[in-house]
């Protein structure tokens, strides 16, 4: 069991998690329904509590301490089992229909982990599993077509009321046996405009001096992958979720660095099954990217 003051509130708890993840107490009280200065209040009550600062103020928010640091990961595994143990009580068996949407490359590297445990745990739940690039997505999500989704949150704002899942930079891939970023004018093969990240590639490029062309457009990112892996350009992806047979490029190789992206999730607090599987979902995250980390 995690050894923690007796008395510890999960609420508090649950607000810290959510103001270390989010960088904001704004964001965290609309979570929560709260107040911005009741969830202040909570923050100063922690701290009083455990008699250290949890927070401090960085250059993109409020971000945990070393002290914070360490609760954080304690804290959102206590908070796993105790919502664990309210929903074997509380939660009929789950049936149902709910509708996830994901990016096609997170849906082949990331989901079949995270969402065959819950189909064996949950077998009365059916799951529409729907692929498109994170702007439909999204587009999708708030015109009430999708429960809850995954999509790729740049620096424009459309993480905003989000879970942030992961976040590190985007990388240039290219396939593992061939020097295909040496090639001028370097060929690149983008999602279709309309792709955030397609937006980033472009406007790093243009903004170096480097010679480039755009060799070919898919629809998907799966799709990029695959001229990638052919030999025939590079593209874009996160370290940790490349298929096999393509590596990592950067500025050490020739080409300009991108900009930070964001692996987030959208739920739809209103739809039981949504809440639900977002949590699955979150924690399944958590565990393999903390075993890529590990093993980096």
């Amino acid at each position: 069991m995690l050894a923690l003051p007796p008395g510890i509130d999960p609420d508090l708890l649950r607000s810290f998690v959510l103001v270390a993840e989010g960088g904001s107490v704004t964001r965290a009280a609309q979570h929560v329904g709260r107040t911005q200065s009741a969830v202040s209040m909570q923050m100063r009550r922690l701290e009083d509590m455990l008699g250290q600062p949890l927070l401090t103020r960085g250059a993109r928010g409020l971000v945990p301490t070393s002290h914070g640091t360490w609760l954080l990961d304690r804290a959102r595994r206590l908070l796993e089992m105790h919502d664990e143990i309210i929903a074997g009580f509380r939660t009929p068996e789950l049936a149902g229909h709910v509708r996830l949407g994901s990016p096609d490359d997170y849906a082949l590297v990331w989901l079949p982990e995270i969402l065959a445990p819950f189909a064996q745990s949950h077998p009365a739940v059916e799951i529409e599993v729907v692929c498109l690039p994170s702007t439909d997505l999204l587009r999708c999500f708030h015109a009430g077509e999708l429960d809850l989704t995954l999509f790729s949150a740049g620096m424009d704002g459309a993480g905003l009321g989000a879970e942030r899942l992961w976040r590190g930079p985007l990388r240039w891939v290219s396939a593992a046996a061939l020097p295909v970023h040496l090639r001028r004018p370097l060929p690149v093969a983008l999602c279709r405009t309309g792709c955030a990240w397609s937006r980033a590639a472009v406007q790093a490029l243009d903004g170096s001096a480097l010679p480039w062309r755009v060799a070919y457009s898919s629809a998907s990112q799966t799709g990029a992958h695959a001229i990638a892996l052919a030999g025939l350009a590079v593209t874009l992806g996160l370290a940790g979720s490349l298929p096999s047979g393509l590596r990592v490029v950067g500025p050490e190789d020739g080409l300009p660095s991108l900009p930070d992206f964001e692996i987030a999730l959208h739920v739809r607090h209103d739809v039981p099954l949504a809440v639900q599987l977002g949590r699955h979902i979150s924690a399944g995250f958590r565990a393999e990217l903390e075993t890529i980390g590990a093993a980096a």
